[in-house]
C-alpha cells in the first residue's frame, strides 16, 4: 500500500484514517512490526497491545497538534498537582473519547476477537487510593473535553495501591505490579529529566549588587524522569498530557565498591534513590515511611515546578507574567511544599525580591481541601524539614513571620490568634502545618461540597476566613459521565441516547429530559430489564470470584469505598446482623431479600479498619452458611476494589450506602456514580448527599441520622453511647451477639476492640444513628416492593444528576479560579 505523505511534514497520515479498515491495518501493522508477532504467535496480551497501539496512534497525532497549538497561541495553562491519579484502564475510555466504538467493534468482529476479553487484559493503573485519585482522573477527562489547556502532574509509582486478597477473612496486601507488562499508553521523556536535591546545608553570599543571597549546597541528588500519558477529550481532537515522574539515581553503579566485592553497596545509591517512586503511600507509622512520604511530595512537585518554568520560558521571558500563563491547582495538602519550592526558585535561582516572588507565587497557586478533620491534615516535624529540605524550612519561617505580622496588624493584641493561625505549630516537636501553608500561599481555597465548604469557613479555617473572606469558595465535586455511565453501563447509555439523544455525553444536564419518561410504562420496562441484566452480570462475577451464589432478584444493597471508621462500615454490618437476627426469629419478617455487597481497602497500617474487614467477613461467613435464611440474605465482600470492578458494581446497584457521620465526608463521589446509574441513596446529610437531596427532593432519597449541628451538640455536651445501646433492643442484641463470640468461635475476644471502641467512645456515632438507620431501611424495603414506584424514583435520580458531572465542576474552576476559557454547560 502506498502511504500518503503530508505535504508540510512528510509524516505518514495513515493514522488519521478513523475507518474500520484503517484501524484494522494499524492493528495488524503494530502486531507485526511493533510486537514482532503474527496471528499464530500472538498472545491475548499481544492483541490488547496491538489494538491499544492502533488507538494510541490516532491519539498521538491529535496530541502533537494540540500541544503545538498551545505553544503557538502561548495560552494560559492549568497544572493539576496530585499525589494520586486513579486512571484505571484506558483502552475503553480512549475508544469512546475518540468516537471509535463502532469501528473497533467491527475490527474485533473481523479478527475474531472478543473486545471485552481484550479490555480485560489491561491492568488497572492503580496510582491512587480512592476518591482523591479518581477525582483527579475525572478532572483530567473533563479538562480535555472542555478544551482547557491542562497538564496533570504526579508520580509514576512502580507499585500502585496494593492488590488486596481476602485470606481467612483478613486483608492481605500484595504488590500491585501494574508495570510488569508493557504499558502502551506511556511515553518516556528522558530529555526532560530534572535533578532533585535533598539534605545538604545552606550558605550565604553577596551577589554582584551587594545583596545577601542563599545557596543550597552539598545536597544528595536524585533524577526525576518524566513519562507522559495522553488524555483525550470527547470527540473534540483535544489531547492533553498527564506527566508522571519516576525516580532514578544519578549513579546507577559504583565500580569501586563492586571491585572491592561489596556488591550491595555498589548499587545502594540506585536502590535508595529509586525508592522514592517505588510505592504509593508508604507506611507512615514508622519514621522511615514518614521521611519517604515527604520525599515523594517534594520530588514530584519540585520536578513539576522546574518543568513549568522551562515550558514558560519557551515563549516568555518575564517571570512576573507567570500567573498570566500558569494556574497551579493543589489537589489537597500533599503538594503544598510546591509553594515553597516556587519561592525558592524565584528567590535563589532567579534573584527576585521577596515581595515580587510572593506575589507571583500566591497568584499562581490555588488550593483544594479534601478533609475537615484536623488530624487528617498533613503536618511535618520541623526536624525532618531541617534534615531533608533545609532551605525550604528557612523560607517557611519567613513566610510565617510575614503572615503573622499581617494577622497582628488586622487583629492587634490577639496573641492567642497568632498561635492558633501560625504555620509553625509550637508542639513537641514543632511541626509545619501544611494545610495552613496551603491557605496562606494560595489566592483561592475551595471545599468540594456546599456543606464541606461551609465547615471550612466555620470550623477548620475559620480564622483564616475572617482574615481573607474573598479567598474561600465552593466547588462541588463531580464525575465524568463518559467513564461512569457511557462506558460502565453501555446498555443504559444506549437506551438514554435512543430516547433523548446523545448531548448528555458532554452536558449531563440534558438528562433532565428523561424525567417525563418515568411515567411511560414501556420505558420503565426497558429500564428494569437493563438493571436486571447488569445485576445478573455482577452475580456471575460474584460466583466466579467468591463462590457465593446471589439472587439477581434480590435488592443489591451496596457500600463500596475506602474502609475507615468515619465511613461507618460498622453501621452497615450492624444492620446486617440485626436483619439476620430478625430473619432467624421470623423469616417472613424479611419482606425484601437482600444481597449486601461491601468492598474497599484498608490502609496497611490502620489496625481498626483491617479488623473491620475481618469482622464483616466473619459476619458473611455465618449468614451465608445458614440454610434457614439463604433465600433471604447474602453478604459478599468483594476483594480488591478498583476502577474496573467499580464499573461492574455501579450499573448493578439498587441501593447506595452513603452513611458517613454527618460533618465528616468532604464530598464523596461514589454517591454520584451510583446515582447516575439509577441507584437510590440511603445516607446522612453529609458531603454531597446534601446536594443530591436538594436535586432529587426528599421523597426520592432516604435520609436518616443526626445532622452536623446535632453531632456537634452531642459531642460538646458529652456523648454517651451506652445510653443509646440501653434503649435500643436491636442494638443491644447485636452487641450481645458479638460479645458472645458468635462471630469468632475459634478466636475468643477477637472483636472486643470493635465493641470497646463503640461502648467506650463511639467517636463516629454509630450507636446514636443506629435506630434511625434501621427505621429508614424499613422504608427502603417497603418502597422496593413497589417496582413501579422504585423504577420511577430510579429514573428521576438519573434525570436530576446533571449537577454532578465533573464537566460542571471544571467549568466553575476555569471561570472562578483559573481564569481560562472553556466550553460552557447549558444548565437550563
Amino acid at each position: 500500500m502506498a502511504i500518503k505523505k503530508n505535504k508540510t511534514t512528510a509524516w505518514p497520515i495513515v493514522h488519521k484514517d478513523m475507518s474500520k479498515d484503517g484501524i484494522e491495518l494499524s492493528f495488524q501493522a503494530n502486531r507485526q512490526y511493533s510486537l514482532a508477532k503474527d496471528q499464530y504467535t500472538a498472545t491475548s496480551y499481544d492483541d490488547f497491545m496491538a489494538l491499544s497501539m492502533a488507538v494510541r496512534d490516532r491519539l498521538v497525532e491529535r496530541w502533537i497538534l494540540t500541544q503545538q497549538r498551545y505553544h503557538k497561541e502561548n495560552v494560559k495553562r492549568v497544572y493539576y498537582f496530585s499525589m494520586e491519579f486513579l486512571i484505571g484502564r484506558l483502552l475503553g475510555s480512549n475508544i469512546i473519547n475518540l468516537g471509535l466504538s463502532k469501528q473497533i467493534n467491527q475490527v474485533c468482529s473481523d479478527l475474531g476477537l472478543d473486545l471485552e476479553k481484550v479490555r480485560d487484559d489491561e491492568l488497572d493503573a492503580g496510582l491512587g487510593n480512592a476518591g482523591l485519585g479518581r477525582l483527579a482522573a475525572c478532572f483530567l477527562d473533563s479538562m480535555a473535553t472542555l478544551g482547557i489547556p491542562a497538564h496533570g502532574y504526579g508520580i509514576r509509582y512502580d507499585y500502585g495501591i496494593f492488590n488486596q486478597k481476602i485470606i481467612n477473612g483478613y486483608q492481605v496486601e500484595f504488590p500491585d505490579e501494574w508495570l510488569r507488562q508493557a504499558n502502551p499508553w506511556e511515553f518516556a521523556r528522558p530529555e526532560y529529566t530534572v535533578k532533585i536535591r535533598f539534605n545538604g546545608r545552606t550558605t550565604t553570599y553577596q551577589d554582584e549588587n551587594g545583596k545577601t543571597r542563599t545557596r543550597w549546597v552539598d545536597t544528595d541528588d536524585v533524577l526525576a524522569t518524566p513519562y507522559d500519558i495522553p488524555v483525550a477529550g470527547y470527540m473534540n481532537s483535544v489531547v492533553n498530557n498527564l506527566r508522571l515522574w519516576s525516580a532514578r539515581s544519578t549513579e546507577d553503579f559504583d565500580f569501586q565498591y563492586f571491585n572491592d566485592g561489596n556488591y550491595e553497596r555498589a548499587v545502594y545509591n540506585k536502590v535508595n534513590s529509586e525508592n522514592i517512586s517505588k510505592v504509593l503511600y508508604p507506611n507512615d507509622n514508622i519514621s522511615h515511611g514518614k521521611e519517604l512520604r515527604l520525599k515523594q511530595e517534594y520530588f514530584f512537585t519540585a520536578a513539576s515546578i522546574a518543568d513549568i518554568i522551562r515550558r514558560f520560558k519557551i515563549e516568555n521571558s518575564d517571570l512576573k507574567k507567570l500567573p498570566d500563563k500558569a494556574a497551579i491547582q493543589l489537589n489537597d495538602t500533599h503538594p503544598a511544599i510546591s509553594i515553597v519550592e516556587l519561592m525558592r526558585v524565584l528567590i535563589d535561582d532567579h534573584n527576585l525580591e521577596w515581595d515580587t516572588a510572593w506575589d507571583i507565587t500566591t497568584r499562581t497557586f490555588a488550593y483544594t481541601n479534601h478533609t475537615i478533620m484536623p488530624e487528617a491534615l498533613e503536618s511535618w516535624p520541623v526536624t525532618l524539614l531541617e534534615k531533608l529540605l533545609p532551605r525550604h524550612l528557612q523560607i517557611i519561617y519567613e513566610i510565617n513571620l510575614r503572615f503573622l505580622q499581617e494577622v497582628a496588624k488586622k487583629f492587634p493584641g490577639d496573641n492567642g490568634r497568632l498561635g492558633r493561625m501560625s504555620i509553625i505549630e509550637e508542639a513537641d516537636p514543632k511541626r509545619i502545618r501544611m494545610g495552613y501553608l496551603s491557605v496562606v500561599g494560595s489566592h483561592s481555597v475551595n471545599g468540594v461540597s456546599a456543606l464541606h465548604s461551609e465547615l471550612l469557613t466555620t470550623r477548620l479555617f475559620r480564622e483564616f476566613y475572617e482574615l481573607w473572606p474573598d479567598k474561600f469558595n465552593n466547588k462541588t465535586n463531580g464525575i465524568t459521565q463518559r467513564r461512569w455511565l457511557q462506558k460502565a453501563n453501555p446498555k443504559l447509555s444506549d437506551l438514554i441516547c435512543s430516547t433523548i439523544g446523545d448531548k448528555w455525553i458532554t452536558n449531563l444536564y440534558e438528562l433532565k429530559k428523561l424525567q417525563p419518561y418515568k411515567d411511560n410504562a414501556a420505558f420503565r420496562e426497558k429500564w428494569q430489564k437493563i438493571k436486571k441484566e447488569n445485576k445478573k452480570n455482577l452475580a456471575d462475577y460474584i460466583l466466579k470470584t467468591t463462590g457465593i451464589a446471589v439472587n439477581p432478584e434480590s435488592m443489591y444493597d451496596i457500600q463500596v469505598k475506602r474502609i475507615h471508621e468515619y465511613k461507618r462500615q460498622l453501621l452497615f454490618a450492624f444492620y446486617v446482623i440485626s436483619q439476620y437476627l430478625k430473619a432467624k426469629k421470623d423469616p417472613s419478617s424479611v419482606i425484601v431479600p437482600r444481597t449486601f455487597i461491601i468492598g474497599g481497602k484498608a490502609a496497611p497500617g490502620y489496625y481498626m479498619a483491617k479488623l473491620i474487614i475481618k469482622f464483616i467477613n466473619s459476619v458473611a461467613d455465618v449468614v451465608n452458611k445458614d440454610k434457614a435464611i439463604e433465600d433471604k440474605l447474602k453478604v459478599v465482600f468483594l476483594e480488591n476494589y478498583r476502577v474496573s470492578l467499580a464499573e461492574k458494581i455501579f450499573p448493578a446497584s439498587d441501593l447506595s450506602e452513603q452513611i458517613s457521620t454527618a460533618g465528616t465526608e468532604a464530598s464523596g463521589t461514589g454517591c454520584m456514580k451510583f446515582m447516575v446509574n439509577g441507584a437510590l441513596t440511603i445516607g446522612t446529610l453529609d458531603g454531597a448527599n446534601v446536594e443530591i437531596a436538594e436535586e432529587v427532593g426528599m421523597d426520592n432519597i432516604f435520609i436518616f441520622g443526626n445532622k452536623t449541628e446535632e453531632i456537634e451538640a452531642l459531642r460538646s455536651r458529652g456523648y454517651g453511647p451506652q445510653e443509646y445501646i440501653n434503649r435500643s433492643p436491636a442494638l443491644k442484641e447485636v452487641f450481645d451477639l458479638i460479645r458472645s463470640n458468635f462471630f469468632s468461635p475459634v478466636d475468643f475476644g477477637q472483636f472486643d476492640p470493635i465493641v470497646n471502641s463503640l461502648v467506650n467512645g463511639d467517636y463516629f456515632f454509630v450507636c446514636a444513628d443506629f435506630d434511625s438507620y434501621c427505621q429508614m431501611q424499613d422504608n427502603v424495603s417497603r418502597m422496593y416492593l413497589n417496582k413501579t414506584d422504585w423504577t420511577k424514583k430510579s429514573i428521576l435520580n438519573v434525570s436530576r444528576s446533571g449537577k454532578f458531572s465533573s464537566d460542571r465542576t471544571i467549568e466553575e474552576y476555569a471561570k472562578d479560579i483559573w481564569k481560562v476559557p472553556c466550553k460552557k454547560q447549558d444548565r437550563r
